[in-house]
């Protein structure tokens, strides 16, 4: 019997195929300037881009089976996971705008303007179009976890989820995750230290490992140079993530000394 992960963990592993998608798109733009013969990863690319505007529908029409009160939290996640959809579906146009330029231009048949691209137009004009596409797509999976964080609160506030388990995640733990839904972990796989791309945000590798143990991360080969492995939470890592949301997060452990006592002062005897 198949389990369908609730919504909330459905968008968080929407979030992690934004970062997939996001990843070999980045390969696709180096490729591009290094002026290799993009045509066939271009059109690898497209189905990749559909796909992440198809899951997002896919979480709305879960939605709607869903007994929920239409509270403005409510329809605040309606339409931020729609607008998720509509980015992807304006940046597979962009992509197939790019796929057709490509072929046009090897075939020699005219552009827009009449004439034939050259070579070095043709690429240029592909360039365009895959930097609207990155930013489109950059903040898919930093939209998604804030999504899932809105819509969990929500529906524990119409206590439409189950009680939870208690989750056992230390605050670094937690963190951790966090930023791994994010896409802001990679892994070097010569070193094995971890490359965070936020300067606020701090991640060691034994929480990775402590993580990976539990069944909550994997690790995937990435395209990014200088990125071996891009860490994903696993589909109980997506559910773990998503039942922490809507509770407090753990505290930081802190090696700060505590305050001093202040001696208090005697008040001067009157004459």
């Amino acid at each position: 019997m198949t389990v369908h992960p609730s919504p909330p963990a459905a968008l968080l592993a929407l979030g992690a195929d934004y970062n997939r998608h996001n990843d070999a798109l980045h390969s696709l733009y180096v490729m591009e300037i290094n002026g290799a013969k993009p045509a066939t990863a271009v059109g690898k690319q497209i189905p990749r881009t559909q796909h992440l505007a198809k899951a997002a529908l896919h979480i709305v029409e879960a939605l709607n089976e869903q007994p929920m009160f239409p509270s403005p939290g409510i329809r605040s996640v309606y339409a931020r996971i729609r607008q998720l959809a509509h980015l992807a579906l304006d940046a597979a146009d962009h992509l197939l705008d790019a796929e057709d330029i490509l072929d046009d231009t090897r075939v020699g048949a005219p552009s827009e303007h009449g004439v034939p691209l050259t070579a070095e137009e043709a690429r240029e004009e592909v360039r365009g179009r895959l930097i609207l596409v990155r930013d489109l797509t950059a903040l898919g999976a930093d939209d998604a976890l804030a999504t899932a964080e809105l819509l969990t609160t929500e529906m524990r506030q119409q206590r439409l989820l189950p009680a939870d388990r208690s989750l056992d995640l230390s605050s670094a733990q937690h963190s951790a995750l966090r930023a791994v839904a994010q896409g802001f972990v990679t892994v070097d796989r010569h070193t094995d230290k971890p490359r965070v791309s936020r300067d606020d945000v701090r991640v060691s590798i034994s929480t990775i490992r402590s993580l990976e143990a539990r069944g909550l991360l994997n690790r995937e080969e990435s395209p990014r140079v200088l990125h071996d492995e891009r860490l994903y939470l696993t589909a109980e890592g997506c559910r773990t993530l998503a039942a922490s949301f809507g509770h407090p997060r753990p505290p930081a452990l802190s090696t700060a000394r505590p305050a001093e006592p202040r001696a208090t002062a005697t008040p001067a005897r009157s004459r």
